[in-house]
């Protein structure tokens, strides 16, 4: 039987015709879904959730940081940039940011706990990190930590290790500075300064604790400063009325 190549070759185009308009169609229909899921003002964003304590930063701060720049639709929105504008808020450690359908943005923050004042300019946290929270905030309560810029981790190193040891026995530091040379001075709450110097530093903190009591008695005057930078013995200024 002769077959009709005629009809075979028609067939053979309307199919694949076919085919490249399914293709098509699916195509356009696929941009159009894309389209719709992209565009804000179709599946918008419309509520922010904020969840953890918040001390220093406000709801209005975070919200703004969350609008500088787009923000897109539900599908759209990164959640990597918006995490991104929220942690570059000063007082913000961390945040986790979290879509909730249908138009929810639950965001999950932690802000700083600040541990001092770092060069009467910045804050420090307990991690050694400095963040430029505003100094005017805490002030009246952290202390004060002096430095190079370069060594802040010695500076903390020095501060944690003597803080815990005055606060056993009942003092609490003012302020501490650090010189270039790595020489330690401590200012405590009520006014005394502690010049330990570069070595042995712990010792010498041990020696003014055992030796307090009895240089208040020494003198009716209050103590100025007590200069531990000796290898026994030390030597006292004493505050003139």
């Amino acid at each position: 039987m002769a077959v009709d190549w005629r009809e075979v070759r028609w067939d053979f185009w309307f199919g694949l015709l076919s085919l490249v308009l399914l293709l098509v169609g699916i195509y356009l229909a696929g941009n159009w879904v894309y389209r719709v899921l992209m565009d804000e003002q179709q599946v918008p964003l419309d509520a922010i959730v904020l969840q953890g304590e918040l001390v220093y930063t406000s709801s209005d701060e975070v919200r703004d940081a969350l609008v500088a720049g787009e923000v897109g639709s539900f599908f759209g929105a990164d959640m990597a940039t918006l995490k991104a504008r929220v942690e570059a808020l000063p007082w913000i450690y961390s945040a986790a940011v979290r879509k909730e359908w249908p138009g929810r943005l639950r965001i999950f923050l932690v802000e700083q706990v600040p541990l001092a004042i770092w060069n009467d300019e910045a804050l420090v946290n307990r991690d050694g990190e400095v963040f430029s929270g505003r100094v005017e905030q805490v002030e009246d309560w952290l202390p004060h930590l002096y430095g190079p810029p370069a060594d802040i981790d010695e500076v903390m190193r020095q501060y944690l290790r003597i803080d815990e040891l005055l606060q056993l026995n009942g003092y609490r530091i003012d302020e501490l500075s650090v010189t270039e040379r790595f020489s330690v001075s401590v200012g405590l709450e009520g006014g005394i300064t502690l010049h330990l110097g570069r070595e042995a530093r712990l010792q010498r903190i041990q020696r003014f604790i055992d030796l307090h009591e009895r240089l208040q008695r020494a003198d009716d005057r209050d103590i100025d400063y007590v200069d531990l930078r000796y290898d026994t013995g030390v030597a006292v200024g004493w505050r003139e009325e």
